[in-house]
């Protein structure tokens, strides 16, 4: 068959059961991306199956059709069980998954994912869900009590596996996968292919069809890049200003920690914008909320950390501002994913202090397009557009009948003071304005420097020497062990907690982080050094760690083995090894 005829027989070549091929025609899917082309015959004749795609291709409804086409929702047992890395993205493919089932009546499905209480997810599971979508962590809870059986599985998905990888995630994935059925279906999706990837292919994945959709396969999201070099005024100065004149439908801006996006949306609500904070802290109900409003235009700008935005799909994003830049290009791929998304424009706007020049040659590989280097409006151009806006406003009101009881009133305070109407005007606009000058101070004096892209191989991004390749988050890890900074960030202020494990309990840094970012949420940016002893083992959190969150932990398991968290009150015992550090 061309390649004409394919896509002129839009999803029907696929050859898809009636029900969800008119769920299809409802949603408005006429043609199918390349990863769902390619991979719904494979799945639909029952093989196995290891996905290679960027996000954003479509790769939920190139898995999610054909498993749905296997259901028998006569059977009220789980048959479909999806994996996601973060409780986002499982929300989020839920959903896709209920409205490509919207016709098949009968269909029932759960999300099971850590941070909320076990009542509600407790109550989706009596119900007899034949499709599950979950997170490693609480999912092998459910299955240790004896709540989710696989004695009806037919397929079993991975998305994002090497997202679900970075966050440590390895052995619990193996061993999930160790307790289905051998006769289950695997198709395993992810961005990129590591050797841990292809580790699990090889043990689990029978004879799998290898889909690959190349970049030059890819419709490339139309997102320009720009970055600002920090210097003259701060970060949140810059901010303001180009949450002030820039044209954007929605934002989202992107920090490192929880406290973060909680300072940051509260001093751009207190400027007069409309703004919201997103992270872990959270219950998901606030969460589901607040991602609510922002489609619905009640929120303009989101200020978030990684973990909780991935996966976030709101199509009136139209420009993601990276604050704080992530330490490694998955991220900032999935960053600026945010926008950009099903063929839409966007833009990424980069705020980079000079020592983090070195991480935009990642970024431009990794994309595949140049940054552009950028200048904040001068104090001039900000009092320009400012007034423009004031007079725009002002001559609206201008043909309200309501205003001729006004300019008497006016004309009036004029001849009791023996003012004129025009130094009264002037003295209204200039109380009008004394929040947002219209004629803002100037700038520090900074050079200005136009119309430059950042090359990828700019001798600046090398300043640093040898020991820049080693630079996280603006430190230098502790490689070598017990000397200098131990790899701490200067911009966290660290608390230090005991572990009731250690290396006699066979765990590794890796078990750690990912207990903790899978039960908390806190990505392994947020987490400091982590030292192994013999019986126990201590971490570095940021300090200030609300109650909820060290609930959550003193629930968390490593290995199978209590956690029990607890404040580290020291002198420990020399650690066997070196310290090892969490994004090592």
């Amino acid at each position: 068959m061309s390649e004409v005829e394919t896509l002129d027989s839009g999803f029907a070549v696929l050859n898809l059961p009636e029900n969800l091929q008119a769920a299809i025609d409802d949603l408005g899917f006429t043609q199918p991306t390349p990863i769902q082309l390619d991979s719904i015959p494979h799945l639909l004749e029952g093989r196995d199956l290891l996905g290679e795609a960027q996000t954003g291709t479509g790769k939920t409804a190139a898995f999610g059709l054909p498993a749905l086409a296997h259901i028998d929702l006569n059977i009220r047992q789980p048959q479909l069980m999806v994996l996601a890395p973060t409780r986002e993205l499982a929300i989020q493919v839920a959903e896709a998954l209920e409205s490509f089932g919207k016709r098949m009546r009968g269909l029932r499905i759960a999300t099971v994912y850590g941070g909320q209480s076990y009542g509600p997810q407790l109550a989706e599971l009596e119900r007899g869900p034949q499709v599950i979508v979950a997170t490693p962590g609480r999912l092998m809870d459910h299955i240790r009590r004896g709540r989710i059986k696989f004695d009806a599985l037919k397929t079993l998905v991975l998305d994002e596996a090497d997202e679900m990888l970075n966050m440590g995630f390895l052995e619990d994935v193996e061993w999930i996968m160790g307790h289905v059925p051998d006769n289950t279906q695997m198709a395993l999706f992810s961005a990129t292919m590591p050797p841990a990837i292809k580790k699990i292919t090889d043990r689990f994945l029978k004879d799998p069809a290898h889909i690959k959709i190349a970049p030059e396969e890819r419709k490339k999201a139309n997102i320009r890049q720009r970055a600002w070099e920090v210097r003259g005024i701060n970060k949140l100065t810059a901010l303001e200003r180009l949450a002030e004149t820039v044209e954007y439908d929605a934002m989202i801006v992107f920090v490192r920690t929880r406290n973060d996006t909680v300072e940051l949306a509260e001093r751009l609500e207190s400027q007069g914008f409309k703004a919201s904070a997103l992270n872990g802290d959270m219950n998901q109900q606030m969460r589901e909320r607040t991602v609510n409003q922002l489609k619905e235009g009640k929120i303009n700008i989101l200020v978030a950390t990684d973990v909780v935005a991935r996966g976030l799909d709101v199509p009136r994003i139209s420009h993601v501002l990276n604050f704080d830049l992530p330490d490694d290009h998955e991220s900032y791929v999935h960053r600026i994913g945010r926008t950009g998304r099903a063929g839409r424009s966007g833009e990424a706007i980069l705020f980079v202090r000079p020592r983090e020049r070195y991480l935009l040659r990642h970024y431009m590989r990794a994309t595949g397009g140049d940054i552009e280097q950028m200048e904040l409006p001068s104090p001039a151009e900000l009092g320009a557009h400012r007034q423009i806006k004031c007079r725009e406003e002002l001559t609206k009101l201008v043909d309200n009948p309501n205003l001729e009881p006004m300019r008497e009133m006016l004309n009036q305070m004029a001849e009791q003071s023996e003012t004129s109407v025009l130094d009264l005007a002037a003295a209204l606009l200039y109380k009008y304005q004394q929040r947002r000058p219209l004629q803002p101070k100037p700038d520090p004096e900074r050079p200005r420097r136009e119309g430059r892209s950042f090359d990828r191989n700019d001798r600046n991004d090398r300043r640093g020497g040898r020991g820049a390749r080693f630079e996280r988050n603006g430190q230098r890890g502790d490689r070598n062990g017990g000397r200098g900074r131990q790899g701490r960030r200067n911009d966290i202020d660290w608390t230090t907690y005991r572990l009731a494990v250690g290396r006699d309990h066979g765990v590794q840094v890796k078990d750690i982080v990912g207990a903790i970012a899978n039960e908390a949420s806190i990505d392994s940016g947020n987490i400091g050094a982590i030292r192994l002893f013999d019986g126990h083992s201590t971490v570095q959190l940021p300090s200030g760690m609300p109650k909820e969150t060290f609930n959550q932990l003193s629930r968390a398991r490593v290995r199978n083995k209590p956690m029990g968290i607890s404040a580290d009150k020291g002198p420990r015992p020399r650690a066997r090894h070196h310290e090892n550090r969490a994004d090592a």
